[in-house]
């Protein structure tokens, strides 16, 4: 299950890093949450930027790379449960559309073209009949 709001996702992610952190004797760095949870490496690190801002995690950047900490798990509590993980899925989905409308746009400007181009040939091709019946 993929939490679709930040109460469930920052539970996932301290979790995430409770159980790296058991099984490797370390804390886990971004990659580490990232490829343990399957999320992208944008939505790793801006959920870690929430969690951050809320002081449930601690980021601490060192000689072997940033590693993250739990800081106050009962902070999770503080968060509405209906609050949405990120804007980012929406933006995603915004420029998917952007995207969508804008290849539709080429393919009608192509289309439009191949057209042109089709009644220029045959206008040309008119043009050569009737001169070569002049003749």
């Amino acid at each position: 299950m993929k939490g679709k709001d930040l109460y469930s996702t920052a539970h996932l992610f301290v979790a995430a890093i409770r159980i790296w952190e058991h099984q490797n004797s370390k804390a886990p760095s971004l990659e580490d949450i990232s490829s343990t949870l399957s999320f992208s490496a944008e939505r790793t690190n801006f959920v870690c930027k929430q969690l951050e801002e809320k002081d449930i995690i601690e980021v601490v950047e060192g000689a072997y790379g940033t590693r993250l900490f739990v800081k106050n798990h009962l902070k999770i509590e503080d968060i509405p449960r209906d609050e949405k993980a990120s804007k980012l899925d929406d933006e995603i989905s915004k420029f998917k559309q952007t995207q969508k409308k804008l290849t539709q746009k080429i393919e009608s400007f192509k289309a439009e073209q191949a057209q042109k181009k089709k009644s220029l040939f045959e206008e040309v091709e008119k043009k050569l009949k009737d001169q070569l019946d002049k003749k």
